[in-house]
């Protein structure tokens, strides 16, 4: 039972707002509400959707006078939030000092789901035809002549006509217009196709779907070689939640991205799961968030923020890719969507699984801890080998003057084309260069918001800064010494690598992956699509490449700089090094043809790089676990980043030294700074850090909260946020 006494007639109700704790309101006497009904309040001037708390939340609520309080205006016709959703906001507020309403506002951002639904409207047809008869509507005709009800656009379209003609046939009385029955969405079937596994993916699965069944909470990893098929694996674990009446999530890092995901999971079920992503329409979002609530959605896959949907029979958790970066939130709420989801199965008492082929060094330490178990796929599914990999010493094979490819890898690609095979040539460096710099005066074009070069970006002709949106159009002189012809780029980015590819191999059809130079998402598909196909004989890209792509062709791939994320302020600088090379050579050789990878570096013997070449990842990680320990960095610490922001440094750094000044004595923490941030100025505002350390065992959250109490409030321009488990340091 859901319903609860409201004590004194009234409730608590919490809104999507930078709230500490729920309003008090007074509820009408015809009305009956419950934890997790949405209703509308009034607040000031203005109405506004709130959710009924539970009288025994842990988030505090002034005392106020009864004489003062305003009444519940309404409940609103949409499916409450199930109690482990509220239990989630204040686990995630707590966590992150994040105040409630803005970690409620994650779980409200379906505008439309808020509104009444509206209604299907279909066209069937009514009574004679017209007096006046064109070609399109004697089509229209034909295709309606089987009495059935037409949405309007399937009608229009199978008929090859325009929205119009239909119209006209509505206003003659042709057609007439009906309401539509609600549209129902397919039920994955867990029995609809079921995998030929391998006997690794056999037993993995067995496991995975043992803890699922099992219906307690328990964290898996489940630890893949590139190629070694975790996908269909991890579906045996979404099979057996289906078959226990569950709903199951399924995170991915680039849910956009991945068509091919998508139409695998429809192979294995008969139907495509439910997608949750920024590049639905609001409609979309509206429809899919009400599917969620009232269980019609059985299988969700979605990016970090589909963790926050109304499921009131969740059962199942899968973080696909856990070690991607991407599942860091840092505005507004600092969450990282993995941790956050073993949150939710700890609350929910379900399973989760972790996948990856390169997992974080914080699950694997959780495996070495016995807080999760670990299930390993060690051989690729296809049976083929994993890629040779081999450094470019460039020190030793340099490139051509004005050139990014070193000879030994131009001669690799060389005979990769003519094996009729394709290569992928990756730079995590978006746009034609990094800097573009006048040889006449040694002018630098600057971001006027950040402290940060513009990049070039040739194929638009334009100047862009990739932290604030600032673009220029590029100028033909130099805006300081006026010379003309002077202005020269400096590195590369990968517009211009794919300029030399197609200096060199002019017959060559290249493909370039970046988010830069798509207009939307169904662009990028589409090249992801041309690439599985064979379309594309050379493919230059970002990190996108590495994102669980599966492209069957590909034997070669080539690292133009392999030392660009080494040597950064970073306690996770070498670990996410390897990952992303790891991640990106695995896409060679995934098929029935041998794959070689190959990485220009500067510093061939970086342990990085050897662990890369000699295949030894555990050795790798077994080194960056201990150089963690020794340090006292995540996860054998805890860490914490203050930043304030302001529009002038000094006034940033002002504010920045009184908080320091103010933090607590405490023998397991240490404060470091404040200082200026590596970036230090974005959008117009300058940024100071202040960095908290303590040990493992430390309340760091307490002592944070304790800490900004006894801190008089930022005023005017300052901002202070805090982020709890920063992965960012610039």
């Amino acid at each position: 039972m859901r319903r609860i006494l409201v004590f004194d007639n009234t409730v608590p109700v919490l809104l999507p707002l930078a709230l500490e704790a729920p309003y008090d309101y007074l509820v009408p006497s015809d009305m009956a509400l419950a934890p997790g009904d949405f209703v509308a309040v009034p607040l000031a001037t203005r109405e506004r959707v709130g959710v009924v708390w539970t009288e025994g939340a842990a988030l505090d609520r002034p005392a106020v006078d009864a004489s003062k309080l305003r009444e519940v205006i309404g409940k609103l016709d949409v499916p409450s939030l199930p109690l482990q959703s509220l239990k989630l906001v204040e686990w995630v507020a707590r966590y992150t000092l994040a105040p409630p309403g803005m970690v409620l506002r994650m779980m409200m951002s379906a505008r439309e789901a808020f509104s009444p639904p509206k209604p299907r409207l279909g066209m069937r047809l009514n009574g004679p035809p017209p007096e006046r008869m064109t070609s399109a509507r004697s089509r229209v005709l034909e295709v309606a002549a089987n009495s059935l009800l037409w949405p309007k656009k399937d009608l229009a379209d199978t008929a090859g006509v325009s929205p119009g003609v239909i119209d006209g046939l509505v206003d003659a009385g042709t057609l007439r217009v009906e309401p539509m029955p609600p549209k129902r969405l397919p039920i994955p079937d867990p029995d609809c196709t079921p995998t030929d596994l391998t006997e690794d993916q056999a037993r993995a699965a067995r496991t995975l779907a043992e803890s699922v069944e099992a219906q307690e909470f328990s964290v898996t990893l489940l630890d893949g070689v590139t190629g070694s098929g975790k996908t269909p694996v991890y579906f045996e674990a979404v099979a057996a939640a289906l078959r226990t009446n569950k709903q199951a999530l399924i995170l991915l890092p680039e849910i956009a991205l991945t068509r091919q995901f998508v139409q695998a999971f429809e192979q294995r079920f008969g139907c495509a799961p439910v997608e949750w992503h920024s590049d639905l329409t609001p409609r979309q979002r509206g429809q899919n968030w009400r599917a969620v609530a009232q269980c019609e959605a059985r299988v969700v896959v979605g990016a970090r923020s589909a963790l926050f949907l109304p499921f009131p029979e969740l059962g199942l958790i899968v973080v696909d890719e856990e070690h991607d970066q991407s599942f860091k939130q840092e505005d507004r709420v600092s969450y990282h969507a993995r941790d956050m989801a073993v949150v939710r199965g700890s609350i929910g008492k379900f399973s989760v699984v972790l996948s990856s082929a390169t997992p974080s060094v914080e699950s694997l330490v959780n495996v070495q801890q016995g807080r999760y178990g670990h299930v390993a796929l060690p051989r690729r599914y296809s049976g083929a080998s994993l890629p040779r990999l081999e450094a470019i010493d460039l020190r030793k094979a340099p490139p051509e003057k004005g050139a990014w490819l070193s000879p030994v890898l131009v001669k690799a690609v060389e005979n990769t084309l003519h094996e009729k095979q394709q290569a992928l040539l990756f730079l995590n460096r978006r746009g034609y260069a990094p800097l573009t710099l006048c040889r006449a005066c040694g002018f630098r074009f600057e971001c006027p918001q950040c402290a940060a070069w513009l990049v070039e970006h040739r194929f638009r002709g334009q100047l862009r800064c990739h932290h604030c949106g600032f673009s220029m159009k590029a100028p033909e002189t130099c805006p300081s010494c006026g010379v003309e012809d002077s202005l020269v780029p400096c590195g590369p980015g990968v517009e211009r690598i794919a300029e030399e590819v197609r200096e060199r191999f002019p017959d060559a059809r290249t493909a370039i992956l970046s988010s830069d130079l798509a207009p939307n998402v169904n662009a990028l598909r589409e090249v992801l699509d041309a690439i599985a196909r064979g379309d594309a004989d050379i493919i230059i890209g970002t990190q996108l490449v590495a994102k669980g792509h599966h492209f069957p062709q590909l034997a070669t791939v080539g690292v133009i700089d392999g030392d660009l994320g080494l040597g950064q302020g970073d306690p996770r600088a070498a670990e996410r090094t390897f990952q992303l090379l790891s991640q990106v050579t695995g896409r060679a050789g995934r098929e029935q043809i041998s794959g070689t990878g190959y990485i220009q570096t500067y510093m061939p013997e970086h342990p990085v790089l050897q662990a890369l070449v000699s295949g030894d990842r555990d050795a790798f990680l077994t080194q960056e676990i201990a150089v963690r320990e020794a340090a006292g960095y995540p996860p054998f610490g805890r860490l914490a980043s203050l930043v304030v922001s302001a529009t002038s440094l000094p006034q940033a750094m002002d504010y920045a030294r009184m908080v320091a000044m103010r933090a607590p004595h405490a023998e397991i923490v240490r404060i470091l700074g404040p200082a200026e941030a590596p970036l230090a100025v974005i959008r117009g505002r300058y940024r100071v850090r202040i960095l908290v350390k303590a040990a493992r065992e430390a309340d760091i959250q307490a002592y944070v909260r304790q800490w900004l109490a006894s801190t008089p409030s930022p005023k005017g321009s300052v901002r202070l946020s805090v982020d709890i488990d920063p992965y960012n340091f610039m």
